[in-house]
C-alpha cells in the first residue's frame, strides 16, 4: 500500500520479447498470474505491455486488458516469408521518459541489451526498480552489467507465473486419507 507522498511504480513490459523468451523456454506465461505478481512483489499500479498489432489477436488483447495490463500497440510490418516485426524498442522507452514525473520507480521487462542506456540512466536517477530478465540463459550482457544488483529472472518465479494445462499440471499427492480409503 502507498502512502500519501509515495509514487506508484510502473511496469514497462517489452512484450515480443517476453513472449519469445518463455516460448523458447518450452513453457507459457500466465498474463494474468504475472500481472498479479507484479502489483504484489513491486506495488506495480500501471503495466505498459508494448505489442505489435494483428487484428486476429483480438481475443488475446482483451483478454490482456482484462488482467490489467495497459497495451500500447505498434504496428506490425511483415517481411520476407511472412515473418512478423513490430520493434517496440523506441516506444518503451519513450514511454518510460514520458511518465517519468508520476512513478517512483520503473520495472523494466525485457532480456535486450539495447535498453542498456535507458536503464543505467534510470539507475543513476535512483528510478529502477528492477529489471525482470525472461530468459536468464540469453539475457544481454549488457543488460545485466547495466542493471548489476536490479536485475532478476522470470525463471525464478515460473512457479508462479507458469500457465496451467492439462498437460503440465501437478496430480495432487496421494495423501492419508484418500490412501486409506482405496484401501
Amino acid at each position: 500500500m502507498l502512502d500519501k507522498e509515495q509514487k506508484p511504480n510502473y511496469a514497462f513490459i517489452d512484450g515480443q520479447n517476453l513472449h519469445q523468451s518463455i516460448k523458447e523456454q518450452g513453457w507459457k506465461l500466465d498474463y494474468s498470474k504475472f500481472r498479479i505478481y507484479l502489483k504484489d512483489k513491486y506495488i506495480v499500479t500501471k503495466a505498459y505491455l508494448f505489442i505489435g498489432y494483428v487484428a486476429e489477436n483480438q481475443e488475446l488483447y482483451t483478454e490482456l486488458q482484462e488482467s490489467g495490463y495497459l497495451l500500447k500497440f505498434k504496428p506490425v510490418l511483415y517481411k520476407e516469408h511472412g515473418v512478423k516485426q513490430g520493434n517496440v524498442d523506441a516506444d518503451l522507452v519513450l514511454n518510460i521518459m514520458r511518465y517519468y514525473s508520476e512513478y517512483d520507480n520503473a520495472i523494466i521487462v525485457t532480456s535486450d541489451g539495447d535498453f542498456d542506456t535507458t536503464v543505467r540512466y534510470l539507475k543513476r536517477k535512483k528510478k529502477l526498480g528492477v529489471v525482470l530478465s525472461p530468459n536468464i540463459k540469453k539475457c544481454s550482457a549488457l543488460l545485466k552489467i547495466a542493471a548489476q544488483d536490479k536485475i532478476d529472472f522470470i525463471n525464478n518465479i515460473r512457479g508462479k507465473v507458469e500457465k496451467r494445462t492439462r498437460l503440465n499440471e501437478k496430480a495432487p499427492l496421494e495423501d492419508e486419507t484418500s490412501r486409506s480409503a482405496l484401501s
